[in-house]
């Protein structure tokens, strides 16, 4: 009895969720949590365009958007915006669990917090080059237009942004801002995931693989403390990042910035060092409750395969 009990023990230890499951599940909160915080978003990628001091704050920035281009502009750039969280998350969940089982102890199936550092920073790699710097050049581009007359906009539309930017600057046009992208990326997945499941065990003591579902508070909770370090430590990638992105050729075929030392060291100089960290706040709403969102789905997603295919339990 004691042997089977132990057999048993070890099976539900070594029992894992499968990639795929874990980039559906990822891919389903990333259209909720889009569609919910758009706005904040496109608050961030302003106030870090700006430059003269138009905007006085975040509440002055989102009343002067609606004020002057009305309310739908704080949903500029949803599309791919939306495009974008749905395949980041799917590419960032099915590939960070790929990596896992590469770090996985082959005798209890655990993955370390190095493991998971590791499989974190892969993952934020992967999706900065293959998803998100692509797809946030195009977003960026379109929310950085001003004005009430859509005919006057150089930008009319996502895939016309994109043709434009491959004609007028290259294919390489859009991934402007890739260096900064990878080191915000990778750095945010590594601490997020890691930070997640230390929350998960440290509050709720739930282990993956177990059977126990969290309820989507719970998830919540844990998806909010963890989405809150990273904009702390890559704010100033986060800044030059968009700035790389959204400038374009001046008359005379010059960049501002050659790229992301120049960018970092001509913002310090111009503008000071808490330029760096601009667009901190509205990050700081978005990321994590967008972190508890998407966890929030995705946890009831993964929680009801390992009740069922897991532990073979009645849902």
């Amino acid at each position: 009895m004691a042997s089977a009990a132990a057999k048993t023990e070890t099976k539900q230890s070594q029992a894992s969720i499968p990639p795929y499951m874990k980039a559906i599940s990822g891919s389903l909160g990333g259209v909720v949590e889009a569609c919910c915080l758009q706005p904040i978003d496109v608050i961030k990628t302003r106030l870090q365009l700006d430059r003269s001091g138009a905007y006085k704050g975040i509440a002055h920035c989102g009343s002067t958007v609606v004020r002057t281009e009305g309310v739908r502009a704080l949903w500029k750039g949803l599309t791919p915006f939306a495009t974008h969280l749905t395949l980041k998350y799917t590419l960032r969940m099915g590939s960070n669990a790929m990596f896992q089982t590469v770090f996985k102890d082959k005798e209890t199936g655990k993955v370390s917090n190095h493991g998971r550092l590791l499989s974190g920073f892969g993952a934020g790699v992967l999706e900065a080059l293959a998803i998100v710097t692509p797809f946030e050049v195009v977003k960026i581009r379109l929310q950085q237009q001003k004005g009430l007359s859509p005919e006057l906009f150089k930008y009319k539309g996502p895939i016309h942004c994109a043709r434009t930017i491959v004609r007028e600057e290259s294919i390489l046009g859009l991934w402007s801002g890739a260096a900064p992208t990878v080191m915000r990326n990778g750095t945010n997945q590594a601490v997020m995931f890691t930070a997640k499941n230390s929350f998960d065990v440290l509050l709720w003591n739930k282990h993956e693989g177990d059977g126990k579902a969290l309820h989507p508070w719970q998830s919540m909770i844990s998806g909010f403390l963890a989405g809150t370090a990273g904009p702390f430590c890559t704010g100033p990638f986060d800044v030059v990042k968009t700035r790389l992105m959204a400038q374009t050729k001046d008359g005379e075929g010059g960049l501002k910035y050659k790229g992301m030392v120049h960018a970092i060291r001509t913002i310090y100089a111009e503008e000071g060092l808490v330029a760096l960290w601009r667009g901190l706040l509205p990050r700081l709403m978005r990321i994590p409750p967008g972190q508890a969102i998407m966890w929030a789905v995705a946890d009831q997603v993964t929680g009801l395969y390992e009740k069922r295919y897991l532990l073979n339990a009645p849902l």
